[in-house]
């Protein structure tokens, strides 16, 4: 006997099908063997199955058919064959077995109060694991394995002989793999999209799966997969991928996240590394997470920087609050680069650049300068600076600069040299700003001449 779907033991064969109790009033004939012979042909069977001989127990089966065409055990030994071909590894053999007892009432074909509800369940529970098993199911066999499965989570005719909190504990994992079934089925075209590496028609079908198994893990993961897999196509997807991954990471594996503990962990894995990727760092991947459990897709107001993103910000930001810096480093960046003598001679000499900041480094002569060598350190950098930029002046300072003075200049380029690099800027006195001079100090008195006597 089966119960729910678990092979009795072998002494109890017999039993299963052809137990020696008469049948329960209001029953149909008791199914009865044609002789000796078919009842030997069945126990063989039985044997089978019960030692997972499934390659002898197909071709027991074969031997009783042929035997034994007409039988009162036709319907059982059918559901012995889909048992015998899904234990073979021939899911697809098996689905295509069932299908006709799938398409029947079967709870009108095994109506004994003990062994009936045993036989559909066996039917129910193989098909479903069947449907996860075939590589490249028809839509037929999708259709017999999704029709199985929900039929199997549905299922609540209790054999007369289990108790009920036997009952209610096996319709539970009954139930697990009757969501794992439909899950699989509901996968099936995206997988098949995905093998192609049509990704974008695996996205479609894996989110119709998600409208049906919003709460699914293992959906959400295959949807994030298949964007994220579009990320040289079409890198917009990346991430809603993401976020679908974190869903799956995040998800209850008790109301339907991922079940597998080491398979969730490799998921979390790759999350990281591939949000690490994307982002530049796994900073806000927890709390992507949390909001991840939400809502099964990303809300509209969903953004996910990458890298680039996040540095063209900060650059803008910079921009902001460093505003002549961050011209001097465009313009820096174009002098240093390969064509920085043609960028001078083209497009910088003899033109009026916008107002620069930078920092003293000398003057020459120190005092009554004409030429200030000047610095333009990031915000964060200390002395000693070394001199980018000579401004040559139309007018002599009146003073003495100090030493490291911060002032700002509009001018002209007038001369460049790469190595050592330096800029040469005509600069009119009076578009100096905020620089600041002292009195020079006093030249020392000569002394008068000795006058002869």
């Amino acid at each position: 006997m089966y119960r729910l779907g678990i092979r009795c033991a072998a002494a109890l064969a017999a039993a299963c099908l052809f137990g020696a109790v008469a049948a329960p009033q209001g029953a149909a004939k008791q199914k009865q063997p044609k002789d000796q012979g078919e009842f030997d042909i069945y126990n063989e069977v039985i044997k089978d199955v019960s030692t997972n001989n499934f390659t002898k127990a197909l071709t027991d089966l074969d031997t009783w058919k042929q035997k034994y065409p007409a039988s009162d055990y036709t319907d059982d030994r059918e559901v012995l064959y889909v048992q015998a071909y899904n234990g073979a590894k021939q899911p697809a053999k098996a689905l295509d077995t069932a299908a006709p007892l799938v398409a029947r009432d079967l709870d009108a074909a095994f109506t004994d109060p003990v062994s009936g509800p045993q036989q559909v369940v066996k039917v129910l529970f193989t098909a479903s694991l069947a449907v996860q098993q075939v590589p490249n199911p028809t839509p037929e066999e999708l259709a017999t394995g999704a029709k199985a499965a929900q039929w199997l989570l549905d299922y609540n005719r209790k054999p007369s002989n289990v108790g009920d909190d036997d009952w209610a504990k096996a319709r539970a994992q009954l139930q697990t793999v009757a969501k794992a079934a439909l899950t699989a089925v509901a996968l099936k075209p995206g997988t098949a999209a995905m093998e192609k590496r049509d990704y974008a028609g695996a996205e479609a079908a894996f989110a119709q799966a998600l409208q049906k198994y919003p709460d699914s893990g293992q959906v959400a993961y295959e949807l994030g997969a298949s964007e994220v897999a579009q990320q040289a196509a079409n890198p917009a997807k990346v991430p809603a991928g993401i976020y679908e991954i974190a869903r799956a990471v995040a998800l209850d594996p008790a109301k339907g996240g991922l079940a597998d503990a080491a398979a969730r962990s490799q998921v979390d894995a790759y999350l990281k590394k591939i949000y690490s990727s994307f982002h530049g760092s796994d900073e806000g991947l927890d709390a992507l997470k949390q909001q991840a459990l939400a809502s099964p897709t990303p809300p509209p107001d969903f953004t996910l920087k990458s890298q680039a993103q996040l540095a063209t910000d900060q650059q803008a930001q910079f921009a902001k609050d460093h505003p002549e810096l961050a011209l001097w480093q465009g313009i820096k960046a174009q002098l240093t680069g390969d064509n920085g003598a043609q960028y001078f001679d083209t497009q910088l000499k003899d033109a009026a650049v916008p107002k620069l900041k930078g920092v003293l480094v000398s003057a020459k002569p120190a005092c009554k300068a004409k030429e200030l060598l000047v610095a333009v350190p990031m915000p964060d950098a200390t002395p000693p600076y070394t001199a980018e930029i000579a401004l040559k002046l139309d007018a002599p300072l009146t003073g003495k600069p100090p030493a490291n003075a911060e002032f700002s200049w509009q001018g002209v380029p007038s001369a460049f040299t790469k190595t050592p690099f330096l800029l040469t800027m005509a600069v009119e006195k009076a578009k100096l700003a905020d620089l600041t001079t002292e009195p020079c100090a006093a030249a020392p008195a000569r002394k008068p001449a000795n006058m002869k006597q």
